[in-house]
């Protein structure tokens, strides 16, 4: 027998919480479960009070709670806790129902997941979820995955708490990705373009501070004007907002000056590297920014390098610093120059992120909608900007584009950004900052639109020490030499 709840949820960490809540503010009632119950009854006792909630304190008592086919949800730790859970709720379900994971997880366990849940007459649904606590309770960006015959049970509920946006609010946030774990790749390619969004900020700030001259109250009109036009985003927001934020703990001045230079990271970002590695994809940005956070958080090893290691000197690099003169002696120049290299590097982002789905889709047989993943970002993600109205439009009017800097839209952007893209990264390079993320956006662009790269210098070394062979430009075929036969005798 079942109960007469319309949802259920599994793990009250802030999350799972404030999306319970969201949940039952659209008029579902929802059953809650959790391992240290006390969090039950502190919810029942205290946020959730008089409204349509149901807390348990057993799986059992949980899964009984709610109506068929149920929908129950797990917000817990990914990893083992999630195959644990599925293997308590597994014999306690009925045909039908639907097991809905909603954390990090890697997307090849979601497919495991779904073939073993499937297996047993089940249904699995793999869900990406983007916006943070805010995002939870008020209206996240989801990407839903899985079983097919999932989408159809949560749509309604799923399009409800979502995030709107358009011209009345009228569109959701959430869309069925794909099968098996469809949905946890395209949140995956989510966290890793916000990955490389987050350092390519970091070297704008650190530009328009050390080169600029800027203070924190400019910076916050710099980025709160940024954020009235093409750069308009959840991220270039909350960096306004952080420029204005002072020391809350006892100090003098502002806070983020108080915080050690030292960055963390929870792993999504490494996945998508790897898995691009995998694919042969270069998602270049994603990797540059997981390493600075590995280089950030060698701090000790900084300091004892800044006594002994030394970058360019006052009195070195005079032509060239009388070069830069022209672009860093006028500071509104400077500051435009730098929203211009932030904005063309920001496209290459987003270009391979959306390359790396293409191939993940290609080789998963996901049949990825693009322009559809692009409106998921839209709003409610950490991600959203007024841009990916732009990506939407590119794959709407060409479905099979290989990649977004060739759409008319962004080739125009990146034309009319790349003087100052170009000078930004040579100023920085001549001063001795360093900018990783700027720099090797511009390398992956010019690479791309090279007709020729020095690929065959490479593959003739390969087949000299390996016999790895080649193809050659005037007729087809694979070929091998015999490279000490041909080569010019040492002297």
């Amino acid at each position: 027998m079942s109960g007469d709840c319309d949802f259920g949820l599994i793990g009250l960490a802030v999350m799972g919480e404030n999306l319970a809540l969201n949940v039952e503010s659209r008029g579902y009632k929802v059953a809650v479960y959790n391992r240290t119950t006390s969090k039950v009854d502190d919810l029942i006792a205290g946020r959730a009070k008089g409204k349509q909630f149901v807390g348990c304190h057993s799986i059992e008592d949980f899964v009984k709670a709610v109506a068929r086919p149920r929908k129950l949800m797990l917000l817990v730790q990914a990893g083992p806790a999630v195959d644990a859970l599925i293997e308590q709720l597994i014999p306690l379900c009925e045909p039908g129902d639907i097991i809905i994971d909603g954390g990090n997880t890697h997307y090849l366990d979601t497919e495991r997941r779904t073939k073993t849940v499937e297996d047993a007459g089940l249904l699995y649904c793999g869900c990406g979820v983007s916006g943070g606590e805010e995002g939870a309770l008020k209206g996240p960006s989801l990407m839903p995955g899985g079983s097919p015959q999932a989408w159809p049970q949560i749509k309604e509920m799923f399009q409800a708490i979502a995030a709107k946006v358009g011209p009345n609010d009228e569109i959701p946030c959430c869309e069925w990705v794909g099968p098996r774990g469809a949905g946890h790749y395209v949140k995956m390619v989510h966290n890793g373009i916000e990955y490389g969004d987050m350092q390519l900020i970091c070297e704008a700030y650190q530009l328009l501070r050390e080169v600029g001259g800027l203070s924190n109250d400019e910076l916050y009109d710099v980025f709160a004007e940024w954020n009235r036009g093409d750069l308009q985003s959840y991220l270039i927001e909350i960096t306004r907002d952080i420029f204005s934020a002072k020391d809350d703990q006892g100090g003098d001045g502002f806070l983020v000056d108080k915080i050690l230079d030292v960055a963390g990271a929870k792993g999504t970002g490494k996945w998508m590297s790897q898995l691009a590695l995998d694919l042969g994809v270069p998602s270049t940005l994603v990797t540059t920014a997981v390493f600075a956070r590995g280089l950030s958080a060698q701090k000790e090893a900084r300091l004892r390098a800044s006594r002994i290691l030394s970058g360019p000197s006052e009195s070195e690099n005079v032509e060239l610093r009388a070069v830069c003169q022209s672009l860093t002696g006028d500071k509104q120049a400077f500051v435009d120059a730098v929203r211009q290299a932030l904005y063309a590097s920001k496209i290459v982002s987003y270009a391979q992120g959306f390359v790396q789905l293409q191939a993940a889709s290609q080789e998963h047989d996901w049949g990825l909608d693009y322009g559809q993943n692009a409106l998921l970002w839209r709003g409610g993600c950490i991600i959203r900007a007024q841009f990916l109205d732009r990506i939407k439009e590119a794959f709407d009017e060409t479905p099979d584009l290989e990649n977004l800097l060739i759409y008319p839209y962004f080739k125009s952007a990146l034309d009319a950004a790349q003087p100052a893209w170009r000078s930004v990264i040579a100023t920085a390079a001549v001063l001795g900052i360093p900018v990783p993320a700027f720099s090797v956006a511009l390398n992956y662009y010019d690479g791309y639109r090279m007709a020729r790269l020095p690929a065959n210098l490479l593959q003739a070394q390969r087949d000299y020490f390996g016999a790895h062979t080649y193809k050659r430009v005037d007729k087809e075929g694979t070929f091998h030499s015999e490279w000490l036969d041909l080569r010019k005798a040492p002297s």
